[in-house]
């Protein structure tokens, strides 16, 4: 978010003006002697730059004569220190940086529902070990792009191991806590994890970029991600097939229920203005506050904190107020603060409103990835990887949809309408999580939950999904001999 804005602007805006300067014509000498002074024509700050001379004159931009005494050449007003050159260029780089960060999220779109499907076959350990490989590859990739075309390609890349990883993931967590109380806390847990991913990297990149170079920051993730398949290797062993006991719903028929629908654009919307401010909102902090490229990851840093804050505090608090009520005040407050973001004048402007932001969507999202699992359980099947296949979708829609838009809408209506468009639409579509408050459950699974568990139904699965945890062969076995 914080390297790719400005490592297009250096390579190719500076890049192609730096390059064109040598090419400028020469002007023909007006006489047998040169001149005093020669001025040079700067393509990047469009000012005259007088050299220094035997004299103390200074030439008109054509270098063909001398100005006139007492009347120094009238020079363009310079622009205030700090801001970069090139409003066009930049204008248009909204449209371009928000297609690649869209890229990722459109590829994942399109992975999720066959990972899916591959979930409740071969179980959740080797697509998770498979998402680990691609994430190490395109991130080594990222490190070495130069142009736009490979850092596209590296970022749709990580939209395919990103799909393996939190398909296999949420599907993983869902079989392992059947309790829904106990899956609440697990999943705030997890994106919390998510967060204090969101929350170091931003501010890491951009002081790596600024001050060490580009490939450093993604080297250091490489590295780390091979901790991580380390760790995925000795424990949760991914050579081993554990297909899901219980023949999985259709997709198309977890897409017919309107309870799923109404908790899967949620969280689309919600997770659309953080979407839309990733690749505009560096933009719009180099022409408004000329920024420093520090700062441009810092300014996410108070949503990331308050998105780690808020995802373990509600993974606990939203079963007790319920999940619908805290989903529904998350989404007024993602509108509310979207609204207050253009009304910022420098960075520290930036803090209540992206504090705020990062709080309430770790509300959504704590609610409603739980949610996901709770209705599957009540109107169908219990078999995750599908329904958290379509939350994943419509958690990438909202990060395909909003840079892949955004980026046009700052260049036809400008940053402010932008936020004032999603913002107003996040309010809007806050009453909808009511429907969430009691959703009926299907009657044959109704019955089936009222013979294992009368009291509680709502807590309860399937015996087929209260299996142990498989760490070990020997716990599967165990298993096996206890059945």
């Amino acid at each position: 978010v914080p390297i790719v804005p400005t490592f297009l602007y250096t390579t190719e805006y500076e890049g192609a003006n730096s390059s064109a300067g040598p090419a400028l014509p020469e002007p023909a000498p007006a006489a047998p002697r040169a001149p005093p002074f020669s001025s040079v024509l700067s393509y990047f700050d469009n000012t005259t730059v007088p050299v220094r001379g035997p004299t103390g004159a200074a030439e008109p931009p054509n270098g063909t004569g001398s100005s006139a005494p007492g009347h120094p050449p009238s020079t363009p007003p310079a622009p205030p220190r700090g801001c970069l050159e090139g409003a066009e260029f930049l204008a248009q780089e909204n449209t371009r940086v928000g297609l690649l960060f869209a890229s990722k999220a459109l590829v994942q779109l399109l992975v999720n529902p066959w990972v899916g499907v591959l979930t409740n076959r071969i179980g959740y350990h080797i697509p998770m070990f498979i998402g680990f490989t691609i994430m190490f590859l395109s991130t080594v990739m990222f490190a070495f792009s130069g142009t736009y075309t490979l850092l596209f390609t590296a970022r749709a890349l990580q939209g395919v191991g990103s799909s393996f990883s939190s398909v296999a993931g949420l599907g993983l967590l869902a079989s392992v806590y059947p309790d829904d109380s106990e899956r609440g806390s697990a999943m705030g847990i997890a994106l919390g994890g998510l967060a204090l991913g969101v929350l170091i990297g931003a501010p890491f990149g951009s002081i790596m970029y600024e001050f060490v170079g580009k490939a450093s920051p993604f080297l250091v993730l490489a590295f780390l991600a091979l901790l991580d398949g380390a760790l995925q290797l000795c424990i949760l062993q991914p050579s081993r097939i554990s297909p899901e006991s219980t023949k999985a719903t259709p997709v198309s028929a977890l897409l017919r229920d309107p309870y799923i629908l109404v908790a899967a654009g949620a969280l689309c919307f919600s997770n659309m203005g953080v979407a839309m401010l990733e690749p505009t909102l560096p933009i719009w902090m180099l022409q408004t506050m000329c920024s420093p490229q520090w700062q441009l990851g810092m300014a996410f840093l108070p949503a990331s904190i308050s998105y780690l804050i808020g995802t373990n505090l509600f993974g606990i608090l939203a079963n007790r107020m319920g999940r619908w009520l805290c989903s529904m005040i998350g989404m007024a407050v993602v509108g509310i603060s979207l609204l207050c973001v253009p009304l910022a004048t420098n960075i520290y402007g930036l803090i209540g409103p992206n504090a705020g932001l990062g709080f309430a969507i770790g509300m959504v999202d704590s609610s409603m990835m739980p949610i996901m699992g709770y209705l599957v359980d009540l109107r169908h099947t219990s078999a995750y990887g599908t329904v958290y296949a379509i939350a994943d979708v419509a958690f990438c829609m909202g990060f395909a949809i909003g840079p892949s838009t955004g980026g046009a809408i700052v260049r036809a209506l400008g940053f402010p309408w932008l936020m004032v468009i999603v913002g107003v639409l996040n309010v809007a579509y806050a009453p909808l999580c009511w429907l969430l408050r009691s959703p009926p459950a299907a009657e044959e699974r109704m019955a089936i939950l009222s013979q294992e568990c009368p009291m509680q139904p709502k807590s309860c699965t399937p015996k087929e999904a209260l299996r142990e945890f498989p760490l070990t062969e020997e716990s599967d076995g165990e298993a096996e001999n206890a059945e």
